[in-house]
This record gives C-alpha cells, sequence and structure tokens, in this order.
C-alpha cells in the first residue's frame, strides 16, 4: 500500500465487479476509505444508479459512513449492441439514463461534499468509442461522449473549489461487462488486440491504476481531460 490516499473518502459505483471493483480496490490499497455500490455483488449498498432520488441517498450513506467526501468515481455503466435500422428510442433511453444520466446526479449530488474537502476529485469513466465509434454501439459511443463533455464542463465550473475532473476512456477491458461480446464475437477479440499497440486486451487494473493517479495529489493541476487508456489502439487508428 502506497498510503498516498491516506485519509481520503471515496464512493465508487459499479463496484460489484470489473473496472469499479478494481479501482475500489486501487483506492483502498492507496489509503483511502472506500464507499462501493452496485446493483448486485459484495458492495457496501446494492442500489440500482437510476432510481429517483438513489444518488442524494448514496451521497449521504457513503458520508454517514466516512465522514465526509474527497473522491467520487460514478463507474457504473452498461453497453449493448443494437443496429441503426429499427433503433429503438427505450434503448438509448435506458443506455443514457445509466451511463449519463445518474453519473450526472452523482456528481451534483455529491458536490456539497466536495467542496468541504482540501482536494476533491471527479473520475468519470468514458470510453474509446466516443471517438472512434463502432457498428451497433451508436447509444453507448453516443453516451460516452455525452460523459467526456459533461466532465469538461464540470471541471471548468469545480475548478474555483479546487476540485479537479478527468474521464478515463478506456480501450477494449476484459471484464464480465465485455466477456459475452468477445466469445460470441471471437474475431471483435481479436479485432482489439491486434489494435493495440500493446498487443493485448486491458485488464480493469490497468484502469484502477490511473483513476488512482489522478486521485492522488500527483494529479492536483491536471483536470478537464479526457485519457486514453487503450494500450496504443487510437494512435493506430
Amino acid at each position: 500500500m502506497s498510503g498516498r490516499l491516506e485519509g481520503r473518502r471515496a464512493l465508487v459505483t459499479g463496484a460489484g465487479s470489473g473496472i469499479g471493483k478494481a479501482i475500489a480496490e486501487r483506492l483502498s490499497r492507496d489509503g483511502a476509505r472506500v464507499f462501493t455500490v452496485d446493483l448486485q455483488g459484495e458492495v457496501d449498498r446494492q442500489a440500482d444508479v437510476t432510481e429517483d432520488g438513489i444518488n442524494a441517498a448514496l451521497i449521504a450513506k457513503a458520508v454517514e459512513a466516512l465522514g465526509g467526501l474527497d473522491i467520487v468515481v460514478p463507474c457504473a455503466g452498461i453497453t449493448g449492441f443494437m443496429p441503426l435500422e429499427g433503433h429503438e428510442d427505450d434503448f438509448m433511453r435506458r443506455v443514457f439514463e445509466v451511463n449519463v444520466f445518474a453519473v450526472l446526479r452523482l456528481i451534483r449530488d455529491a458536490l456539497p461534499h466536495l467542496k468541504e474537502s482540501p482536494a476533491g476529485r471527479i473520475v468519470t469513466i468514458g470510453s474509446t468509442t466516443s471517438r472512434f465509434g463502432d457498428e451497433g454501439l451508436t447509444a453507448y459511443g453516443a453516451s460516452k461522449h455525452a460523459v467526456l463533455g459533461m466532465t469538461r464542463s464540470i471541471a471548468a465550473e469545480v475548478g474555483k473549489f479546487g476540485i479537479t475532473a478527468n474521464c478515463l476512456q478506456p480501450g477494449a477491458i476484459d471484464t464480465p461487462m465485455t466477456a459475452p461480446a468477445f466469445t460470441d464475437m471471437p474475431e471483435f477479440k481479436e479485432f482489439w488486440i491486434n489494435k493495440a499497440a500493446l498487443g493485448r486486451l486491458g485488464q480493469p487494473e490497468d484502469i484502477a491504476d490511473v483513476v488512482a493517479f489522478l486521485c492522488s495529489d500527483d494529479a492536483r493541476f491536471m483536470s478537464g481531460q479526457g485519457f486514453f487508456v487503450d494500450g496504443g489502439a487510437m494512435q493506430r487508428h
């Protein structure tokens, strides 16, 4: 444990598995006290982040448990393939409800507590899909582009309080969420392995390590940025 986040208090959603779980574990190893949320799994609070009023309730529970809040990482998200022809409005709404609106609400409701922190940190999770697009990912790509734009605007607004806000944009990461696609479409998995300069899929820990850095004092002058963590895939696009 490095201890560089000693005494910090963090809230991580989507922490039951995959990237969110790895982030929560890494922040904890670096000394932070972490309140975890997910729809299922071994977390401090099981909740659907799209429910009315739930994000304010989660903030209240986290603050009660931790005594305050310094770090917010809204990592809960969904994906899904749907061709443009016949694309359903309800599908788009569901993706945006989880990937965009729930993120906004969590950050909004956490802001009063982050303003009280000497080192407030917001780290959102975008995607390389917002940069290059892909077949069948209209809703997902649009939602992650919204997260990036939202994060940059938030950074401009909260900087005066000493709060930083940055967006991590993962490439192809081997998680429970992506596993079905890689299993059903092995050519999709092979494409991403070949596309990455490092020649492999990313692991959740690859993302978690960068998030921990952005939450630390080492990243105190970095804000409003989108960071590709993709094994060098974007340089080849």
